[in-house]
């Protein structure tokens, strides 16, 4: 039974996340202070006390959600005597989980990947300025047909494909005139749902591109080293393992489509049966069982999960 470790995006983030963690395990706590200290902030506190709307914030969220994935996979991994490595197969991440998956998988330091988060964020936000991108979720449509009613709605602006989340659910991100034209079209052309995101930029299209050349010089100068399982990386939705090829799959990545759906599939097809989600809240979980009903999954983001978790994974 080969099994993958999987690890959330923005938008799964709550005011509270890890906190139970790092007062039961002094490894979760040592990350949280790595990465408090890495970024010079106590982020902690933010996580465990919010207040939320600062924790929303995309330079804080992004770094915040891997902490809280990082924590739990130590704590497993201490708490089981075993690596990820040992009882995996792959492990991906959606958008900003990619970091959390490949500081897991040991292809970045910790702090690093915080720090390259943090700039991520920041980068993210400044690309476009607040409130002339937009980014929808269509529901009920396939990706051809969202991309059909992108290119149509692009006469208004940039609009292009930004998750390919599951069958039927996938998000749209550009310019906010020409989101909101293709939101109208999809509602024409059948969309059972077509809504408008509260994001704070308009990620994964190609108004990130300042972004983009931004982590590009960042990524230059961070050590990458090959993770001790291959990351199903979220631009092409295969496996790598090579570091330079990684770094450029994560400069890629923030103008591109995450192509989740495809991501699961080619786990699914190389015999991956279970999915193990670190981290805050359930949202890859409920993803995985859209995409391919055999799949199982589970999620590991509170102390209350660890044992359980720890059972399963050392029965195989």
């Amino acid at each position: 039974m080969a099994r993958a470790f999987v690890f959330p995006g923005q938008g799964a983030q709550a005011v509270g996340m890890g906190r139970d963690l790092a007062e039961a395990f002094p490894v979760a706590r040592a990350i949280f202070d790595q990465i408090d200290e890495a970024l010079g902030q106590p982020l902690s506190k933010l996580m465990f006390e919010g207040p939320e709307a600062t924790l929303t914030l995309t330079e804080n969220a992004q770094p915040a959600l891997m902490a809280a994935s990082l924590a739990a996979t130590r704590v497993l991994e201490s708490e089981g005597g075993f690596t990820l490595a040992d009882k995996g197969a792959f492990v991906a991440g959606h958008s900003l989980g990619e970091y959390s998956a490949l500081a897991a998988a040991g292809a970045l330091d910790v702090a690093d990947a915080a720090r390259l988060l943090r700039l991520r964020g920041q980068a993210m936000q400044q690309a476009v300025p607040v409130g002339a991108g937009a980014m929808a979720a269509l529901m009920g449509l396939e990706l051809e047909a969202v991309r059909e009613v992108a290119a149509e709605a692009s006469e208004a602006g940039v609009c292009d494909t930004a998750n390919d989340n599951a069958p039927g659910q996938v998000v749209i991100s550009g310019d906010v005139a020409a989101v909101e034209r293709a939101v109208e079209l999809a509602k024409a052309r059948g969309a059972k749902r077509a809504v408008m995101l509260s994001v704070s930029a308009p990620f994964h299209c190609r108004l990130m591109q300042p972004a983009a050349e931004v982590m590009q010089g960042a990524l230059a100068d961070t050590k990458v080293s090959a993770p001790t399982l291959p990351l199903v990386a979220n631009v092409t939705a295969s496996p790598l393992s090579d570091p330079d090829a990684i770094r450029q799959r994560l400069i890629e990545q923030v103008t591109q489509t995450v192509r989740w759906r495809e991501s699961v599939q080619y786990m699914a097809g190389s015999g991956v049966t279970t999915l193990v989600e670190l981290g805050q809240g359930k949202v890859l979980s409920g993803l995985a069982r859209r995409i391919d009903r055999a799949l199982s999954a589970t999620s590991v983001g509170t102390s209350a999960d660890i044992e359980s978790a720890v059972a399963t994974l050392s029965e195989a």
